[in-house]
């Protein structure tokens, strides 16, 4: 599958914003996708990922109660809205497809995606 990540931008503390994720090929909805971050100079760290189905959303502690993670299979799509951004958000955000062996249990792990898009850069100003 092919991913092409888009919606990243400026804006200011507190603010919003959507990004999505367009995904190419037959074999979307049999993928748990994920959006990843990296900021300059860290690791690339995990955000949020949804089932195959969308009926499970995990997050990372960091964005709890501030982004959601949602998906159309139809449109083959995965959406990442983030409301009351702050500062530390700023960052590259990459979507990504598991592996088709991957399990829940390795949905934070970054090695088990295969399919990562190019990545959009979110900025948040103080």
């Amino acid at each position: 599958v092919q991913l092409q990540a888009s919606g990243g931008g400026l804006v200011q503390a507190g603010g919003s914003l959507e990004l999505s994720c367009a995904a190419s090929g037959r074999s979307f909805s049999n993928r748990r996708m994920a959006w990843f971050r990296q900021a300059p100079g860290k690791e690339r760290e995990f955000v949020a990922a949804i089932s195959k189905s969308g009926d499970l959303k995990y997050y990372a502690d960091f964005v709890k109660g501030r982004f959601t993670i949602y998906r159309d299979n139809d449109k083959n799509m995965v959406d990442l809205q983030m409301n009351s951004l702050k500062p530390e958000d700023t960052s590259i955000y990459y979507c990504a497809a598991q592996t088709l062996g991957g399990t829940m249990g390795t949905l934070t792990l970054a090695h088990m995606y295969d399919s990562w898009g190019q990545g959009t850069l979110v900025t948040v100003s103080s």
